[in-house]
């Protein structure tokens, strides 16, 4: 689907400006793991933008995604190790990683400062 494709379907033309105060922004209990939502709720969509935030030694858990998610994420702050299936990968900053989601992965800082990361999730297609 092409971008124009995605805003036709809206009552407005042109850009849509997504101002980071109106964001959707998820916390965990402890606090130490964030997630900002970089694209509009209002509709279903296969690919999903967010910026994540891990405080330093914070440990984000996250389940198996239906079969054909994956993820793409790249560091922009930080340190953070990425276990995926019991295989860990350590990013530093400007790093990137690609990686089937249908399994349990986790997203640990292992660096002293905050990790910023973001990530593009994409779903599988629906046939149908």
């Amino acid at each position: 689907m092409t971008f124009s494709a995605l805003i036709s379907t809206r009552s407005q033309s042109g850009a849509l400006v997504l101002r980071s105060n109106d964001s959707k922004v998820l916390t965990s209990k402890d606090r130490s793991f964030s997630s900002r939502a970089l694209f509009p709720f209002d509709e279903p969509r296969r690919v999903e933008f967010y910026e994540l935030r891990l405080t330093p030694g914070g440990v984000e858990t996250a389940d198996a995604h239906a079969p054909g998610t994956s993820e793409n994420l790249v560091v922009t702050a930080g340190t953070v190790e990425i276990d995926v299936g019991g295989d860990t990968h350590r990013l530093e900053t400007g790093d990137s990683i690609l990686f089937e989601a249908d399994a349990p992965h986790a997203y640990k800082n292992a660096g002293r400062g905050e990790a910023v990361m973001y990530l593009v999730m994409t779903y599988a297609e629906e046939v149908g």
